[in-house]
C-alpha cells in the first residue's frame, strides 16, 4: 500500500516553515474568524494536511486584505 505523503498531517511548526512564516502567524490565522486556514485541533495540537494548505493558497484565501 503506497502512502501519499502530502495527505499526512503536519504540525504547526512544519506548516509555518512550509509557508515561510513564523508559527505565531499561523496561530493568528487560526484565531482570525475571517481567515479559513484548513486546520484541525487534535488533542492539544493543531494539525494541517499539506494538500489542503496547497489548495487554500491556490484559492487565494491566504491573501491578506488590508
Amino acid at each position: 500500500m503506497e502512502t501519499n505523503i502530502q495527505d499526512n498531517y503536519i504540525s504547526l511548526d512544519e506548516v509555518a516553515k512550509y509557508l515561510d512564516v513564523k508559527p505565531i502567524t499561523i496561530r493568528t490565522w487560526i484565531r482570525d474568524p475571517n481567515n479559513e486556514i484548513p486546520a484541525r485541533k487534535i488533542g492539544r495540537c493543531w494539525k494541517f494536511k499539506r494538500s489542503e494548505i496547497d489548495e487554500w493558497v491556490k484559492s487565494g484565501k491566504s491573501a491578506i486584505e488590508e
